[in-house]
């Protein structure tokens, strides 16, 4: 029995690892799916893999559209603070 313990430690560990990684929500949402799928597909295991990509791509472009928002809310900034330099705040008069 001592010697399941570290074995088990390890399996809860990469367990929480997995869900900190928002794995094994995705694998739970696309099972979900195949599980709703009216007419199964021959193939569950390619299914699977296609559902899969279409997670990673569009967490590339979540992340590619957050650098973009982050870049432009910095231009911003810096354009507020250069107009500020030739219109002075009406409000601090």
């Amino acid at each position: 029995m001592a010697n399941m313990k570290p074995a088990d430690s390890k399996k809860e560990e990469f367990r929480k690892y997995l869900e900190r990684a928002g794995v094994m929500e995705a694998l739970t949402k696309i099972l979900v799916s195949l599980y709703e799928e009216p007419e199964k597909p021959d193939d569950p295991l390619e299914y699977v893999r296609q559902r899969i990509g279409n997670i990673t791509e569009t967490d590339m472009e979540m992340d590619t559209l957050r650098k973009e928002l982050e870049d432009a809310k910095a231009k911003i900034i810096e354009l507020k603070t250069k107009l500020l330099k030739y219109e002075p705040d009406e409000e601090a008069e």
